[in-house]
C-alpha cells in the first residue's frame, strides 16, 4: 500500500484525462447538496474529511459507471488507472464543483455551491450553500466553480468590493493549498480488490460480486448480468424462480462447478473468457440438479429444499458443456439418493457449512467419474422421536425433511383417493394442503397442543376435502372415504396405520411412527433392510 496526497487541481486533471475512474460494481453517487456544501466548509475550515482509497491497476475494466453525472474520457495507453475504492461521494462532490472541462451527459439534481460572503466565520455554521440560479444573490454569494478557472474567477471578481476580493482570495488559496491523502493499493489480484472493498466501505455495503464479476467478463457478445436474468425467467417456467433471483446461490453454484469451491469471491482468480466459456457448463449444471430433484425427490420449488445449499454439489456434478450430457447408472443414482436424505435427516448443512460443501463437491466429483467416493456415506441414525418430538411448522428443517419423505411415496387424497398433484401442492406450501389426522379441535381436550402438532400426526390434504373433514373424528369422516382396497391403498400412500380410525391417538401415534421411521430408513437407505429405488 503506498501513501500520497493529491491538490484538488491535480485531481481534477487526472479524472478529467481518464485517469482515475469509477469500478462497475461502485454505487452511484447518493450525496444530495447539502452535504456537498458541508463538505466545502469542511475543506476550507481544514477539517478532517477522510482520504481517499484506490486501486491502481494496467488493466482497464470492460464495465465501469460514470462520475457522478459526468462521462469519463478513455484514459491514456499504457497509463496506470486509479479506480476508486473508497471516497467515491467525496471524489465526485469535489470534482463537480470544481471542474470547468466537463459538461454533464444528463439531466441532475446538482446545483451550484456558493459562498456567503455575509456570513461569519464560525466553527459550527456552515458558510457554503446548495443554491438554485433563482436563489442566487449578488454581491452576497459566490460560486466555487470559479475557483480553479483564473480567467473566470478574474471575471467573477470583477463586481464584488476590494474588501470581498481580498475574502475571495484567501478562500482561493484555501481551496488550491488543500492536500487530499490517498492510499493507493496496486495489485492485479482480484480477490483481493473484492475484500479490501467489503473491508473499507464505510456503509458496510457488501461487495456485489454479480457486479464485480459483469465488469471482468463483459464483452460486446456476452452481458453475465443479462445472462442471469435470462436464467431467472427460464427457471420460473419449472417452479424454480427463488433460485434465479438468488444470485449468491447461483454464484456459489458457479464457484462449485469451476472451481470446486463455495465462495463466490473464488471466481474472481479467473479470467473473463473462463467464465464466459464456462457459462453453458453452469447453466447444464443448475438445470441438471434442479432437473433431478424434480424426478427423483419431488422437490418442486426451492422453498420446498430444507437447506438451499444442497443444490450446489448436485450443480456440480451435472454440469457438463453444451451438447454433452452426465451418465450415471443405478448405483450412483442411488449414492445422490443417499446423500440428500442423510443430509437432510442429520442436518448436515446447519452447522460448518462451507465444510461440508467443499467435501461433498470434491466426492461427488469423484463419484461422477467413477472413482472411489465416500459421497453419502454419512453417519446417519434416524430415532423415533423425530417424528414426535418436532412440531409441524412449515419454517423448520425438519418439517420440510417430514414433508419430502411424504411425498416420496405418492400419497393420495385422504377423501377423493386422487392422487396428489405435488407440483401445485408443494409450490403452494401452505397449511391448507395438509391436515391433522386427528383434527385439532377433536384432541385439544385431551392432550397438549405440542402432542397434537407433532409430525406424525399430518398428511397431505387439499383444502376442500380438509374443510369436509373439519374438526370430525376420524371413525366420522372415514365414512366419507372409499371402501375396502381403496381404503387401504389411500392409508398406504399416506404411510398411516389400519388403527388410524379407530379413536385412540396415542395408539396410532405408535404405529404410524413405526411406519415413518421404516420408509425413512429405506430413504436412507439403511444397509440393515432393503434399498428402496425412487424411480
Amino acid at each position: 500500500m503506498e501513501y500520497q496526497s493529491y491538490s484538488i487541481r491535480q485531481l481534477l486533471d487526472l479524472v478529467s484525462n481518464g485517469s482515475i475512474r469509477i469500478p462497475a460494481f461502485q454505487r452511484g453517487f447518493v450525496w444530495d447538496m447539502d452535504r456537498v456544501a458541508y463538505l466545502m466548509d469542511s475543506i476550507y475550515k481544514r477539517y478532517p474529511f477522510g482520504s481517499l482509497l484506490f486501486w491502481r491497476t494496467k488493466s482497464k475494466l470492460a464495465t465501469e459507471r460514470k462520475l457522478g453525472a459526468f462521462d469519463l474520457p478513455n484514459p491514456k495507453e499504457d497509463y496506470p488507472i486509479d479506480y476508486v475504492l473508497d471516497g467515491q461521494q467525496r471524489l465526485t462532490s469535489i470534482f463537480s464543483v470544481f471542474q470547468t472541462e466537463l459538461n454533464p451527459t444528463q439531466e441532475n439534481d446538482w446545483t451550484g455551491i456558493y459562498f456567503d460572503l455575509d456570513a461569519e466565520e464560525d466553527a459550527q455554521e456552515s458558510q457554503f450553500y446548495a443554491l438554485r440560479d433563482e436563489e442566487v444573490i449578488a454581491g452576497k454569494h459566490f460560486s466555487l466553480s470559479v475557483l480553479f478557472d483564473s480567467v473566470k474567477y478574474r471575471d467573477a471578481t470583477e463586481k464584488f468590493t476590494k474588501e470581498q476580493i481580498r475574502r475571495l482570495d484567501t478562500l482561493q488559496e484555501k481551496f488550491k493549498e488543500v492536500s487530499i491523502p490517498a492510499q493507493i493499493l496496486k495489485t492485479e489480484d482480484r480477490a483481493i480488490v473484492a475484500i479490501v472493498f467489503e473491508r473499507v466501505n464505510r456503509l458496510g455495503m457488501k461487495l456485489d460480486t454479480l457486479q464485480l464479476l459483469s465488469a471482468w467478463t463483459w464483452n460486446e457478445d456476452f452481458d453475465l448480468l443479462e445472462k442471469f436474468r435470462n436464467l431467472k425467467e427460464e427457471l420460473e417456467e419449472f417452479g424454480f424462480s427463488e433460485v434465479g433471483e438468488d444470485c449468491d446461490l447461483i454464484l456459489r453454484c458457479t464457484a462449485a462447478i469451476l472451481k470446486n469451491q463455495t465462495t463466490p469471491e473464488s471466481l474472481l482468480e479467473l479470467s473473463g473468457q473462463e467464465i464466459r466459456a464456462a457459462f453453458p457448463k453452469v447453466r447444464n449444471g443448475i438445470f441438471g440438479a434442479i432437473d433431478f430433484m424434480r424426478k427423483q425427490l419431488k422437490i418442486t420449488t426451492l422453498k420446498n429444499l430444507p437447506y438451499p445449499s444442497l443444490i450446489i454439489p448436485l450443480s456440480a456434478f451435472f454440469a457438463e458443456p453444451d451438447g454433452k450430457e452426465v451418465s450415471y447408472n443405478f448405483k450412483v443414482n442411488n449414492q445422490l439418493n443417499k446423500w440428500f436424505w442423510r443430509s437432510c435427516f442429520t442436518n448436515r448443512y446447519s452447522i460448518q457449512t462451507r465444510k461440508f460443501i467443499i467435501s461433498d463437491i470434491k466426492e461427488v466429483i469423484k463419484l461422477k467419474n467413477g472413482e472411489d467416493s465416500s459421497f453419502g456415506e454419512i453417519e446417519c441414525e434416524i430415532d423415533k422421536d423425530f417424528f414426535i418430538n418436532n412440531r409441524f411448522r412449515f419454517d423448520n428443517i425438519n418439517t420440510k425433511t417430514f414433508v419430502l419423505l411424504l411425498a416420496n411415496n405418492d400419497p393420495k387424497s385422504f377423501i377423493s383417493g386422487q392422487d396428489i398433484d405435488l407440483d401445485k401442492v408443494l409450490q403452494k406450501y401452505n397449511r391448507t394442503e395438509f391436515h391433522h389426522i386427528y383434527p385439532k379441535a377433536y384432541l385439544k381436550s385431551k392432550f397438549e397442543d405440542s402432542f397434537i402438532n407433532c409430525l406424525a400426526n399430518f398428511c397431505f390434504l387439499n383444502s376442500s376435502e380438509n374443510k369436509k373433514i373439519s374438526a370430525k373424528k376420524p371413525s366420522e369422516y372415514v365414512k366419507m372415504m372409499p371402501k375396502g382396497k381403496s381404503l387401504e391403498y389411500i392409508l398406504d400412500s399416506a404411510l398411516c396405520p389400519s388403527n388410524t380410525f379407530e379413536d385412540n391417538f396415542n395408539a396410532f401415534i405408535n404405529e404410524r411412527v413405526e411406519l415413518l421411521f421404516a420408509f425413512a430408513k429405506k430413504l436412507i437407505q439403511d444397509e440393515n433392510i432393503e434399498q428402496l429405488t425412487l424411480f
